[in-house]
């Protein structure tokens, strides 16, 4: 069976019955699945291999008073099984396409420094790298 890329809305919660291990950071919350998939901005691309899903990108369209309007691709993950594929590729080309369709001109993300498939994988999208430091605050 071939792969599926597939935007998600809030009408496709039932997708969510059969994930493979590793595509997530965290077992998914139905309250927070919900509140997600109906804030405005926030977009996401399955990848199913027929009714398992063995992959997920997200994003998030930022806009700003004093810049272009963003893509900000929050996560890529793809089932341990399924990599080298070129599932990622595609979600993310999907992902960049539905940014584009609202609106964005732009698209950033980070990554770890050692993550060679990652790196790889945004360098072959013409990404740019940069030098940034990375926060988290605890709220």
């Amino acid at each position: 069976m071939a792969i599926v890329v597939k935007r998600i809305t809030a009408d496709d919660d039932g997708l969510f019955a059969n994930i493979a291990a590793d595509v997530f950071d965290e077992p998914i919350d139905p309250e927070r699945l919900s509140t997600y998939l109906t804030t405005p901005g926030h977009i996401m691309v399955l990848a199913l291999d027929g009714d398992l899903v063995v992959g997920q990108c997200v994003g998030v369209v930022h806009h700003h008073p004093d810049k272009v309007t963003e893509l900000y691709v929050d996560e890529v993950g793809t089932a341990t099984a399924y990599l080298r594929q070129g599932i990622a590729t595609a979600m993310l080309t999907e992902l960049f396409a539905w940014g584009r369709e609202r609106g964005c001109v732009e698209a950033w993300l980070g990554t770890e420094i050692d993550n060679d498939a990652a790196n790889g994988l945004y360098r072959r999208f013409g990404g740019a790298e940069d030098t940034i430091k990375y926060y988290e605050f605890k709220l």
